[in-house]
């Protein structure tokens, strides 16, 4: 790992931020979302499947020029915005909202999948106990897709991690601002002689994806083994 950069580090400290970042801002939303497409039924709900799923069809580079548009300084909602100090075009939060918008999709298909498969009469008997929805929904729904939600909460992390498309497009390569690993691969790649510098950040993404994946396996067993004891 001594072909590293302190540059180098940067990136991958500033990577785990985002990911991190996007993912905790992201996985109450796509529960929402995943509970209205697993249970809803309302007009329009076909059109917010698709919206959902957009990202994974669109070309990351389009989805990250959309955001640049939208939110850019000049752009209908970054003008206002930059107005109250909030700032997202070129900047680490950019690439922290390129990563949540990229990984949205990934987070909410386990979400969706968890929820639909939780029987309906154990709702229902919840209900005739005299349960409200929100106590039906904490006691009932979120503990029974818990499995859901650290798949999609992986997904999303190790998306984050990976995302370069739209992360580039709307947040750019600023060293030590909004260079992120999965660029700094890309330019180790472009530089003559930067294949073992590439190589190495290879191995660092391909550590920390397998930790989380290790990490989350054994937090899903964790919680299903005390229901199997009962």
């Amino acid at each position: 790992m001594s072909v590293l950069t302190a540059g180098d580090l940067e990136a991958v400290a500033l990577s785990l931020r985002v990911a991190a970042i996007a993912t905790l801002v992201s996985l109450p939303v796509a529960f929402g979302v995943a509970l209205a497409l697993a249970r809803g039924r309302f007009p329009g709900r076909s059109l917010l499947d698709a919206m959902v799923h957009l990202p994974l069809v669109l070309p990351p580079v389009a989805t990250g020029y959309v955001l640049l548009i939208l939110l850019g300084r000049n752009g209908p909602l970054g003008r206002p915005l930059a107005e109250m100090g909030v700032v997202f075009a070129f900047d680490w939060t950019g690439a922290a909202l390129a990563s949540a918008v990229m990984a949205f999709p990934l987070m909410v298909r386990p979400i969706r999948l968890a929820i639909e498969a939780i029987d309906p009469e154990v709702d229902e008997v919840a209900r005739t106990l005299g349960a409200g929805p929100m106590l039906r929904l904490w006691r009932v729904t979120l503990p029974l897709a818990r499995p859901g939600l650290i798949g999609g909460a992986v997904l999303g992390f190790a998306k984050g991690l990976g995302e370069f498309g739209a992360t580039i497009t709307f947040a750019a390569a600023i060293p030590g601002q909004t260079l992120t690993l999965p660029t700094a691969i890309y330019q180790a790649v472009q530089t003559p002689g930067g294949e073992a510098r590439a190589l190495a950040l290879c191995a660092v993404a391909t550590a920390i994806a397998i930790t989380a994946v290790v990490a989350s396996n054994a937090l899903v067993r964790a919680i299903e083994r005390p229901g199997r004891g009962r």
